[in-house]
């Protein structure tokens, strides 16, 4: 398979008027889009799936080209992208990538850099890169915004928001907050046991690092020393993360959710979209479904914000998005015509008719469109102000040390095992895992 074609022979298989219509100016009507190859695409289950799903009809319908989506369980779609990158000949052109999952298949050369594809192919200047996310450095196996090559597009700017009732702040007098010490104390006095819960984490033994990586960014810990520059060091066993696994226990305790340990995402929520939970942290794509009046029973009575900062800490988001990348071992016209694909959903008012759809968008220009004027879309706000402070731990071994420390996580939150033994084993887990891989890594003393 090679690697790459020229530009010529790019304009003559995909159309040149899908690739001359500037994509910055924000257009690309029907016209501009040439037929090419009918692709498969993988993508999870997931709160933003039917906004993507709705925005793929679009553009079978403006364009005339087809995309058979197969959609997975999030647990599930790893599994399958991992099989069909390795075969011998890929079974889908197009998958949507959790950006911790991505860097495996990034070290591993199994997805193809977009350049290769089309050498002239720019990403528009309005998309998020969240932190350079979709630049990938071979040499220093990490992401690089300065040297790295392009290696995907952004389809969902699912950064982790602060979720509350505004109709309960309201009611109670009480104020956004900015330090997690005062989202403690609007917890306990929303609390009334089995009507609403103060607030509601999400911490089941598959996911429990997702949540809990929020309030260890925000109280100035991580997992690495500095994974970017190539330092693996661990460091899950600090004083900061220390601080944070103390308070995440003691939010959950006053929260009052009478069974922690046991909220997927999915349940979180439904908890928010019945009323349950008054406050939480969770992906911004969850918006769509709290506003659905067929489904919640809360729309209109919630907002989101920054997520707070810790004590001596900083704000900061879990880095959520999805990143839609190509195969390496897939025919050549079907990476073009998954290429086309990304070009077209590029546009602001292809982004603009996405957010309409309930998903969430990758430009950085949504917050200044009559859209964000309109309450109900009254999320991109903090969607932007978290995406700016996001966070993510991208390392190739990523899905295993989130399979690894969530299941320590876990049994802590349920009462099986202390703070300092969580995390003294969680940093040994980690650090016997990257020391395997050869990485350059050692590990902070037990926590004492």
């Amino acid at each position: 398979m090679s690697a790459g074609i020229n530009r010529r022979e790019f304009l003559r298989q995909a159309g040149a008027l899908a690739l001359a219509t500037p994509i910055a100016a924000g257009r690309a009507d029907a016209q501009s889009a040439s037929k090419v190859a009918p692709i498969t695409m993988e993508i999870n289950q997931s709160p933003w799936f039917d906004g993507f799903r709705q925005l793929v009809e679009q553009y079978q319908k403006e364009t005339g080209n087809k995309i058979e989506l197969d959609v997975n369980p999030f647990a599930g779609a790893l599994d399958k992208i991992r099989n069909s990158l390795r075969a011998g000949a890929g079974s889908y052109d197009l998958m949507a990538i959790d950006n911790t999952w991505i860097v495996e298949f990034l070290d591993g050369g199994f997805l193809i850099p977009l350049n290769e594809i089309d050498p002239n192919f720019k990403l528009d200047p309005q998309i998020s890169t969240y932190g350079g996310t979709v630049f990938w450095n071979d040499k220093l196996h990490a992401f690089d915004a300065n040297g790295g090559k392009l290696i995907g597009v952004p389809i969902n700017g699912n950064v982790e928001v602060f979720y509350y009732r505004k109709d309960l702040y309201d009611q109670h007098g009480l104020k956004v907050p900015e330090t997690w010490d005062q989202a403690l104390a609007n917890a306990t006095k929303l609390n009334d046991g089995s009507r609403v819960y103060g607030f509601v984490h999400r911490d089941d033994r598959d996911s429990a690092l997702a949540d809990f990586a929020n309030y260890l960014f925000s109280f100035g810990g991580d997992i690495f020393a500095n994974s970017s520059a190539g330092d693996f060091t661990v460091v899950f066993n600090s004083p900061a993360a220390r601080a944070a696994l103390e308070f995440y226990l003691k939010l959950g305790k006053s929260g009052g959710y009478p069974t922690p340990g046991s909220v997927s995402q999915g349940q979180m929520i439904q908890l928010m979209a019945t009323g349950k939970a008054a406050q939480t942290v969770a992906v911004v794509g969850a918006w769509a479904q709290l506003e659905d009046p067929n489904k919640s029973a809360v729309g209109g009575k919630f907002d989101t914000a920054l997520i707070p900062r810790g004590e001596g800490g900083k704000h900061a988001s879990r880095a959520g998005h999805w990143i839609g990348a190509v195969a390496r071992n897939v025919p050549r016209d079907r990476q073009i015509a998954a290429l086309q694909f990304l070009t077209w959903i590029q546009t602001l008012e292809h982004q603009i008719a996405y957010t309409r759809y309930g998903a969430v968008p990758v430009r950085l220009d949504m917050g200044q469109t009559e859209l964000a004027r309109d309450p109900k879309y009254r999320f991109l706000k903090a969607q932007a102000e978290n995406s700016k402070v996001a966070q993510t731990y991208a390392v190739p071994e990523a899905a295993q040390i989130n399979s690894m420390l969530s299941l320590r996580l876990n049994e802590c939150v349920i009462g099986k095992a202390p703070v300092i033994d969580t995390l003294n084993r969680g940093a040994a887990d980690v650090h016997e895992l990257m020391a395997r891989s050869g990485r350059k890594t050692g590990r902070l003393p037990d926590l004492k």
